[in-house]
């Protein structure tokens, strides 16, 4: 699969650990790509469950997802200031339909005080047993907490003040270019 380009809309797509499909997002707006990672914006965005409920986004989110990683943040637009959401979840792979990854449930919050938050624990546990989580998932998992709170603590990455600055910006930009375009 060749990788999408800047402009473009991807859809992205979370699976649980045996395969089944978790949650689907329509039209994540791709800002840069690497050979390691995809930045991507979405707003107002339809997300399908995997029990068929649909609800749409309320504000702006950046997106950030890494090869390397077993997380990928996402950075909600609010009034008042940025909110993280963390997914702690395999690294992605990209295909002709979309952007997958198997989200492992566990997730940090980031408020825009700074406070952090880890959340799912207890659906962590049901889904490790249910699942069958290997015993080196648990330890990867547990790593990239630790990877992740650095992130946030040393503000690198979507964690950097300038992040949310120069890709929402970016994402305007394409947004209005693809307006002027079809008027």
């Amino acid at each position: 699969m060749k990788q999408p380009k800047e402009g473009e809309f991807i859809t992205i797509k979370s699976y649980k650990h045996d395969g089944s499909l978790h949650r689907t997002w329509r039209d994540t707006m791709v800002l840069k790509t690497s050979d390691q990672s995809i930045i991507g914006c979405n707003d107002h965005t339809l997300v399908t469950e995997s029990d068929g409920r649909r609800w749409v986004t309320r504000e702006a989110a950046l997106l950030y997802y890494h090869q390397h990683f077993w997380f990928n943040i996402v950075a909600m637009i609010r009034k008042r200031g940025v909110t993280y959401y963390c997914n702690l979840a395999s690294p992605y792979l990209i295909d002709n339909e979309a952007l997958k990854y198997i989200d492992y449930d566990l997730d940090i919050k980031v408020f825009p005080d700074g406070e952090k938050r880890l959340l799912d624990l207890d659906e962590y546990e049901l889904h490790s047993k249910r699942y069958r989580y290997p015993e080196e998932i648990d330890r990867i998992l547990k790593y990239n907490i630790q990877e992740l709170v650095r992130w946030i603590e040393e503000k690198k990455g979507p964690f950097a003040p300038e992040f949310v600055d120069i890709w929402y910006e970016r994402y305007c930009q394409l947004t209005h270019r693809r307006k002027s375009k079809h008027n």
